[in-house]
């Protein structure tokens, strides 16, 4: 198993120091990458995720300036609540000023409230999700590019630069559109809040999907968990490791529940010695 750290980029733990911090500490213990979230809004009654979160991708960006050489990760970047030649731009300059080193998780969003907040059709956001990815990789592969969609549209565009390196992208979701986009177009699947025995069965039937339609595709199942030992019996942590890697887990992304960078740090060590990942050496 492979083991991704999320950032502290959210919640009282945030701050540049922290972020830098983290991201450098994760390299040199050889993690195998570092993760952020995205929300662009919070309505103010709503409970999760924590309401002051820095920007995804500029995150990235800092923890990218800070490490030479260890992943990044967007976990999940709200696909329909940009454009996607805005995000295809910024995403393939992030990877080009990183060198190469993105990963895109990329899911269609779940809070009615923050569509609604930005002006968008929460109800159409699957499909336009859809048309996303595959205006992302056009431009991404092809300049000019145009692309004819029910959504949009445009004739011969470049998005300069174009990414580093072939991103990957996994499609996080919860619910059978999700599971069946991820086996239909993405790279990997991300999973969260899912029992192992619930993982397998996903697992077990984007398998399934691929073997039909895209038997030659490299894919990877990733999960993320809130492992944390310094709030978790260790034992609990290594036994769920084990049933996630019996479901076909091959990458997890924790995120710590400390509140300051050297708890978070702390936390981060921790892990790796009670999961015993596969870790990255220079």
């Amino acid at each position: 198993m492979r083991l991704g750290i999320h950032l502290p980029q959210y919640g009282r733990a945030a701050s540049p120091d922290a972020i830098a911090q983290v991201a450098a500490r994760a390299e040199g213990i050889g993690l195998a990458d570092v993760w952020v979230s995205d929300h662009l809004v919070y309505p103010a009654d709503q409970g999760y995720p924590a309401s002051y979160l820095f920007d995804p991708l500029l995150t990235l960006g800092w923890a990218a300036a800070a490490t030479e050489r260890i992943g990044l990760g967007t976990s999940v970047m709200v696909v329909p609540q940009y454009h996607p030649l805005h995000l295809a731009n910024s995403l393939a300059s992030l990877d080009q000023l990183s060198g190469g080193r993105l990963t895109v998780g990329a899911g269609v969003g779940w809070s009615a409230a923050e569509f609604s907040a930005l002006g968008q059709d929460f109800h159409t956001r699957g499909a336009r999700t859809d048309e996303a990815l595959e205006i992302m990789r056009l431009v991404w592969a092809e300049s000019p590019a145009s692309y004819q969609g029910y959504h949009y549209q445009f004739e011969d565009i470049k998005v300069l630069p174009q990414p580093a390196h072939p991103i990957p992208i996994w499609v996080g979701g919860s619910s059978q559109p999700g599971y069946d986009r991820a086996a239909a177009v993405g790279d990997g699947y991300q999973g969260l809040s899912k029992p192992p025995e619930e993982m397998g069965k996903i697992v077990s039937d984007i398998r399934a999907q691929l073997a039909k339609s895209r038997p030659e595709a490299e894919f990877t199942f990733s999960y993320r968990t809130g492992w944390d030992p310094q709030g978790m019996d260790p034992a609990q942590i290594r036994d769920e490791r084990d049933r996630y890697v019996e479901a076909g887990v091959e990458h997890v992304v924790s995120a710590p529940w400390r509140t300051d960078a050297d708890a978070w740090t702390r936390s981060m060590e921790m892990l790796v010695d009670v999961v015993e990942p596969e870790l990255v050496t220079p």
